[in-house]
């Protein structure tokens, strides 16, 4: 997986099309991303007597698939999809479109 953790990323399908975030987490076995403020779900939570704690509703973000998402360059501020290239010894992403590192 070529994304990585507070990449800036644009969602191209689904339910949140077009809003942009951050990867919070990066889940690469399951080949999904978590993104601050995009797939948000309410959940219900039942509160407890002997605790204190009193019933409400919370907001939770779910993981994202990575095929769902495209990275947003920061240097061309595009979407844009990664490859990978040498400069020097050092093994780096390239941004597709600008043909800068990344």
């Amino acid at each position: 997986m070529k994304l990585k953790k507070n990449d800036e990323i644009k969602v191209v399908s689904g339910k949140d099309k077009g809003k942009t975030g951050k990867i919070e987490k990066v889940f690469s076995q399951e080949d999904k991303v978590l993104i601050s403020g995009v797939n948000e779900y309410k959940k219900h939570v039942k509160g407890n007597q002997y605790t204190g704690q009193r019933s409400e509703v919370i907001t939770i973000a779910k993981p994202l698939p990575v095929a769902n998402v495209m990275f947003v360059c920061p240097k061309c501020h595009e979407p844009a999809r990664l490859g990978y290239g040498v400069e020097g010894d050092k093994k780096v992403r390239i941004c597709k479109k600008c043909k800068s590192s990344v």
